[in-house]
């Protein structure tokens, strides 16, 4: 960038596309003809909407959702997180065969596991397990994706992104029309969660759409 060659007039660019940064930095090329030094900017940003929802690591956030209004083959959830610990559950949606969708932190990676409940039900396939990311405990904001159609799975930490197929069975994956963030809650013990629960910040959880923390804030 050109910048000005006075005290007073103001030279001014707009990006033609967006960036998303945590640091930015100026290297000065050159100085004023008269040799003079000296360096001003302002930087302006985009509209952005932040909900933001801390867990203390003893509670969970349960979103039940209607399943008329959702599509059998399509599921897209993304969110940011930031947290000290090294191990948390994040997300898990479970079924009534043992069939269900962890996404849990375990020393600073996250792992997501797909697991298809009976193995000599399904014996080809039982069980998918996708670790990404390393010193995500670092209390930095950091993002997942993850979408689901039909059998292809897109499983997205931070830009990085492991697409993969999965077997036949995938399509049938018996789950509950509820998703827990935060923790896994124990059955039939309300407010008792299981394993290591999340205790950190979650950010703009959206699920096929729906902004998940501002309709438990709404509701």
């Amino acid at each position: 960038f050109s910048g000005n060659t006075n005290a007073d007039s103001v030279v001014y660019y707009k990006l033609k596309h967006s960036i998303k940064a945590r640091f930015l930095r100026f290297v000065p090329l050159d100085w004023n003809p008269n040799g003079r030094i000296g360096m001003r900017t302002e930087v302006y940003g985009c509209t952005y909407r932040s909900e933001v929802v801390g867990f203390d690591g003893k509670s969970c956030l349960i979103y039940t959702f209607n399943q008329k209004l959702m599509s059998a083959l399509k599921d897209v959830i993304s969110l940011k997180f930031k947290t000290m610990q090294s191990d948390g559950i994040l997300l898990h949606r479970e079924g009534q065969n043992g069939d269900h969708i962890t996404l849990e932190l375990i020393k600073g990676k996250l792992s997501l596991l797909i697991n298809l409940g009976d193995i000599k039900t399904h014996p080809s396939n039982a069980q998918i397990n996708i670790m990404l990311g390393s010193l995500l405990d670092d209390q930095h904001w950091h993002s997942v994706l993850i979408e689901h159609f039909n059998n292809q799975v897109n499983f997205t930490v931070d830009k990085y992104t492991h697409h993969f197929h999965a077997k036949g069975e995938f399509n049938y994956l018996d789950l509950d029309y509820e998703l827990s963030f935060g923790g896994i809650p124990v059955p039939g013990k309300p407010g008792t969660l299981s394993r290591r629960n999340f205790h950190g910040c979650f950010e703009n959880i959206y699920y096929n759409g729906v902004n998940i923390i501002d309709l438990a804030r709404r509701h």
